[in-house]
């Protein structure tokens, strides 16, 4: 709606006229808590706009956000430089354990754009939390799973430095865990997830001998998130492909008619003729599952990682700072 559709809030329908039985429970709280200065407008009164301008649409059945901030997450491509120090690293220091932990704040705002307050989030590779962080600031709940003893206990205890209630935590094989249904189905009771937010380890990156600027990083000893046969991030490609299908399989059922499923993903480097734009293999793996549909992906720079001269002198190597977050959503 234009400026100048917007002559006068005075022309629009004060909302607790148009819905005076309205449930004000479900709406987000920013509507809620001013709902006697909220008007509707459209033909069929599902617009709701405040006073400072904000909109809202009463069938958007995805989150709680405005237009404008839908319309800002929609981009396709975005860059971040999050801190790992002071109140906004969000405990890093104890998170640090883990070579790859995600940002709570980049976990926060995926998590406010295909959820609802209070909605279910589900993490089968969870590391050391950075999900069930970012469910706990934005006020949803959330189930993780991880392998690593170690991983869960950093979580719970930069979840208590941070003064944020423990989200629930499973420990053992995700796989092995979802087949057995008991555990998901006594958290969920008779909830459905509505978004699977995971970061799962790639293909034997993290368990190979580290060579050139990772060896600045990391060291050159090779550094697996475990020593599990069944860690995705000790398979080769085609077995961690196959194993992060079935673990998507697997939660499937558990997910609501239209639910998404978002997956953080890294290419590794080519090599000969080998592409390895493990994205898309991702992408071309996951769709195979029936009712599961790829809607498309964000492009995240992350600014904060280290540049190194690989190649140099010689050849092209690219300084990888990118991921793709991988959007696929669970139709009827």
């Amino acid at each position: 709606m234009s400026a100048d559709e917007i002559k006068s809030l005075d022309e629009f329908i004060p909302f607790l006229e148009a819905y005076p039985d309205y449930d004000l429970s479900t709406l987000p709280s920013w509507v809620a808590d001013d709902i006697e200065n909220a008007k509707v407008y459209g033909n069929k009164k599902r617009g709701v706009i405040m006073p400072d301008g904000q909109k809202y649409h009463l069938d958007n059945k995805l989150n709680d956000m405005n237009g404008r901030d839908w319309t800002f997450f929609i981009n396709s491509v975005f860059s971040t430089h999050y801190p790992t120090r002071g109140k906004e690293g969000y405990a890093h220091e104890i998170r640090k354990i883990h070579p790859t932990p995600k940002p709570p704040q980049l976990m926060r705002d995926l998590i406010c754009f295909f959820t609802k307050h209070g909605e279910i989030v589900f993490d089968s590779f969870m590391g050391v939390g950075g999900t069930l962080i970012g469910a706990s600031l934005a006020n949803r709940r959330a189930l993780g799973i991880d392998l690593n003893p170690e991983y869960i206990d950093a979580y719970k205890r930069a979840a208590s430095e941070l003064n944020l209630g423990e989200q629930s935590t499973i420990c053992g094989d995700c796989i092995e865990i979802l087949e057995r249904k008991k555990d998901i189905e006594e958290f969920l009771k008779e909830d459905k997830i509505s978004l699977m937010l995971i970061d799962p380890p790639y293909g034997n990156m993290m368990s190979r001998e580290k060579t050139g600027g990772d060896i600045s990083v990391y060291g050159k000893n090779s550094t697996p998130f475990t020593e599990s046969e069944k860690d995705l991030g000790n398979m080769d490609k085609d077995s961690f492909l196959a194993a992060l299908k079935k673990s998507v399989e697997l939660t499937l059922p558990f997910i609501k008619t239209r639910g998404y499923i978002v997956v953080f993903i890294k290419d590794l480097q080519p090599h000969k003729k080998d592409v390895n734009l493990l994205h898309a293999d991702v992408i071309n793996k996951l769709n195979e599952i029936r009712n599961l549909y790829y809607k498309g992906m964000k492009i995240w720079s992350d600014e904060s990682t280290k540049l190194y001269p690989y190649g140099y002198p010689f050849c092209f190597v690219a300084n990888q700072i990118h991921q793709y977050i991988l959007v696929f959503r669970k139709e009827k």
